[in-house]
């Protein structure tokens, strides 16, 4: 159905591609994502790709076939959606990835970049709604100055960006658009004024900010539930909510409606985290399992209650999307084999012309008992090798996410020079219940690094390991949790690499963006000056004269997520007694969307970890 165009695609793989090293292939190979679809045109899409060689939004009419890039900024675009209408393409215009910014939009056939809510200053996003009339625009926004906010906006018939926003929400809690309802009449609100970020609850409001219904499963008390909002239903009039819940100790979805309060369970019968949206008629859920690190689909019909499997290889499904023809397009990758977006139609949605990412190896699923119960981890080894080897364990960030059998540059880059990999889903990832996901509390850093221990004795005694010969690495949470780990733990890792860390707790938390304050108040149970003593115990910089493995870090120096000031806090630290480490400061935020940045960045850990790593035996 059609992919990039020629060009865009050679300027991606530049020349010299046969004599490429498969791990840089694989950066550099065109990649789509799922497309975003226009609900009253869907002919009309909306996708990222890194084509140029930086990820951009591109818009694409299924009808003729013809793409267009709709982006191009040096630092890269990812943030953006289709107006329900299928005119406009609507994306966030940050500063250099520093997350800060507003809303633009521009005609889907091309044309100039306008503001799109001109009475709004610049903020971090906070969700975005548009309505189905053409009219109606809700605009979640989070300031440190102001806490969060929503704001309506009713244009004129002529659609025009002019009209004057009305605020209809404010707290000093995190607070985001969930969604508009089909006729514009209801917006879903998800809120944390209770002071929990880990769990929000919801209501209801007019545009007008009058409450139509609340629902909050927060009590209080030493068990607290999240609610999420997945979509109202596509319905003209309907006031069916579709929700996500945790009253059974998972993520599973119900419907509300708001109108007259009733609830509607959904008992499915699936032992993973489920989440759903909505077939376009509603009548209908595109049902998503997500259980120990795979993915799988089904069709839920809400008349007969009957639930449907819908044939997928195994591996993960990273996103899916029911179509008005009632087909669901999906993406899908595993461990060894690229990813690609499929369709149930039995085609590739998207293929993009030029180098094919070369495969990767499968993973091997582990169990090791650990103090908190059963860790699952994820293995890679260089095909035919025997142990022990050099192993690098790739912690994943969030804290609330979890690595999964899916397609990941990065490890393969270093089964290709001869490591093996293991992807621990420590306690506070998603994926294995309420109770594993909630375990991260007061001991934060701490409680990880123990599932991580516990693995890493098992990786040693297995003969997969050398464990003179161990590398601690991640990005994000998982930069956080290398250098908290390589100074808790000295002994144990050769090497550490870590990318955009926190690695001064206070710092961080007084110079990040207001909706991680939030969540480190509530993982730490309040700021440092209420709880000193929790955030010295998990902050790197605490254990910083302790650490004797040679270490790596990387920052962007407009990350608003990991701020610069706290990581040269902690460079300073190790200068001053001599430690062995090397910093690599880049321009961007958190991460970057540019192939050749991400490609250096892997090249230089690849280097560091070499040139430090202790001779086999």
């Amino acid at each position: 159905m059609g992919g990039m165009s020629e060009t865009g695609a050679e300027k991606a793989t530049g020349s010299g591609s046969e004599s490429m090293p498969d791990w840089e292939k694989r950066f550099r190979a065109p990649r789509v994502s799922l497309p975003d679809w226009a609900e009253d045109a869907p002919q009309r899409s909306l996708f990222v790709s890194n084509a140029t060689g930086t990820y951009e939004l591109y818009a694409w009419d299924r009808t003729t076939g013809a793409q267009r890039q709709a982006t191009d900024r040096p630092n890269g675009t990812t943030d953006g959606v289709l107006s329900p209408d299928g005119e406009w393409i609507w994306w966030f215009n940050d500063k250099d990835g520093d997350e800060f910014g507003v809303w633009l939009r521009q005609p889907f056939g091309g044309g100039p970049d306008e503001p799109a809510v001109p009475g709004l200053d610049a903020s971090y996003p906070a969700g975005l709604a548009l309505g189905r009339d053409g009219r109606t625009v809700v605009v979640g926004r989070s300031t440190d100055e102001e806490g969060s906010t929503i704001h309506v906006v009713r244009h004129d018939g002529a659609g025009g960006p002019d009209a004057t926003p009305v605020e209809v929400y404010r707290h000093r809690e995190s607070a985001g658009v969930g969604d508009l309802s089909h006729d514009g009449t209801l917006i879903a609100v998800e809120h944390t004024e209770h002071g929990d970020a880990m769990h929000s609850a919801l209501r209801v409001i007019r545009p007008d900010g009058s409450t139509v219904a609340e629902l909050d499963d927060t009590k209080g008390g030493t068990v607290e539930l999240g609610l999420e909002v997945l979509g109202f239903a596509p319905v003209e009039g309907d006031t069916r909510l579709l929700v996500g819940h945790q009253r059974r100790g998972r993520w599973e979805p119900m419907v509300w409606d708001v109108a007259s309060g009733e609830e509607s369970d959904l008992v499915l019968g699936l032992p993973g985290d489920v989440s759903a949206e909505w077939y376009p008629d509603g009548s209908a859920l595109l049902i998503a399992h997500d259980f120990e690190a795979r993915g799988e689909l089904f069709r839920y019909d809400l008349a007969s209650r009957e639930l449907t499997r819908i044939e997928t290889p195994t591996g993960s499904v990273s996103g899916a999307t029911a179509r008005p023809d009632g087909t669901v397009e999906y993406m899908w990758s595993s461990a060894a084999e690229p990813p690609v977006v499929r369709s149930t139609a039995g085609t590739v949605v998207l293929d993009p012309p030029g180098m094919k990412a070369p495969a990767s190896v499968p993973v091997e699923d582990v169990w090791v008992d650990g103090p908190g119960g059963r860790i699952h981890a994820l293995v890679q080894r260089p095909a035919g090798a025997s142990g022990p080897l050099p192993t690098v364990f790739e912690v994943h960030g969030g804290p609330t996410w979890h690595d999964s059998d899916s397609f990941a540059a990065g490890p393969a880059a270093w089964v290709d020079h001869g490591y093996a990999v293991v992807r621990v889903n420590y306690r506070g990832s998603t994926g294995y219940g309420r109770e594993w996901t909630d375990a991260l509390k007061h001991r934060v850093g701490l409680i990880e690094l123990e599932d991580i221990a516990a693995v890493r004795e098992w990786a040693i005694t297995s003969g997969l390991a050398d464990p003179d010969r161990l590398v601690l690495a991640g990005g994000s949470w998982g930069g956080y949790l290398t250098l908290l780990g390589i100074g808790t733990q000295p002994d144990a890792w050769a090497v550490g690499l870590a990318a955009v860390p926190v690695a001064d707790y206070v710092t961080a938390y007084h110079d990040e963006m207001e909706a991680l304050k939030a969540m480190d108040r509530t993982l730490l149970g309040g700021t440092p000056e209420e709880v000193p003593g929790r955030f010295a115990a998990s902050s790197p910089l605490t254990y910083v004269d302790e650490v004797k493995a040679p270490v790596y870090i990387s920052a962007g120096v407009n990350d608003p997520r990991c701020p610069i000031r706290q990581v040269e806090n902690y460079v300073d630290r190790l200068a001053a007694r001599g430690a062995a480490h090397e910093v690599y400061r880049y321009d961007a935020g958190h991460g970057s969307l540019v192939v050749d940045e991400r490609i250096k960045q892997v090249a230089l850990e690849l280097d560091f970890a070499d040139r430090h790593m202790p001779a086999a035996g």
